[in-house]
This record gives C-alpha cells, structure tokens and sequence, in this order.
C-alpha cells in the first residue's frame, strides 16, 4: 500500500517539475510575444524571423507591410514573423529629448598632454654585477 502511494507521490511531483521548468516558462514567453506584436503601430522598427530589418507602414488583422532598404522595398509579412520590435521613432525623439534635457556629467578623460618615459629595466645579474664592480 505504501509503495503505490509513494509511486504516484513521485510521479505527480514528477509532472509538477516538467510543468514549472518546461511548459509555464514557454507559455510565458508566447504571452509576451503575443503582447509585443498586437501592440504594433506603423513607424515601428522590426526584425523578422528571416533577419529582415525594416519600418512597419502599414498594419492588418493577420500581416505587416515593412519598408526595407534605401530603394524603400515594401514586403508583407505574418504578424507571426515579427520576432521583435527595435524601437519606433517616437520613442527615440522622447529618448533624445529625454536626454538633451538632463544635466550632462562631466566624464573624467586622462590627461593625454603630459609626456610620459618609460623607466629603464634592469637585470637583477646586471645591478649584481655593477655592485661587485664598485667595490
């Protein structure tokens, strides 16, 4: 009687370990990447999953439109190829203002002016030597 209950005690502990280090974290994380792409707005700079690199300009139910390159090249993509959002231009002009309005600090830079020499080396058999030759 003992040895079952002892067998099913290890076995839900079992499951609970692989649901706490397994499932709850992934389920964590697509919650988060859901978040990330439903709040998505046009001028929001995007990696895909493929590696592209563009601004959102235009935005549907289910796919993206991403300006890419110099030539301006317009791919549409699945909301689900977003992999993550860089930053979006509003949010760089308030990072900027931001920190043009704070109070600059004073870095302390090494003074490069002075004219530094290297101290001479010397062998320990050579000062040895120098000692037995002055006396």
């Amino acid at each position: 009687m003992q040895s079952s209950v002892a067998n099913i005690l290890l076995l839900v502990v079992f499951i609970a370990m692989i649901y706490f280090m397994m499932i709850r974290p992934q389920r964590k994380k697509d919650k988060e990447d859901r978040e990330m792409r439903a709040s998505l707005q046009v001028g929001d700079e995007i990696i895909t999953i493929g590696g592209v690199v563009g601004k959102v300009t235009k935005i549907t139910e289910k796919t993206v439109v991403v300006e890419t390159g110099s030539a301006r090249n317009k791919i549409e993509f699945l909301k689900t190829a977003i992999s993550s959002v860089v930053r979006s231009d509003a949010a760089k002009e308030e990072a900027k203002k931001e920190a043009s309005n704070s109070e600059p600090e004073e870095e302390k830079k090494p003074d490069r002016d002075k004219k530094v020499t290297p101290k001479k080396l010397t062998k320990k058999s050579d000062t040895a030597e120098e000692k037995a030759e002055e006396k």
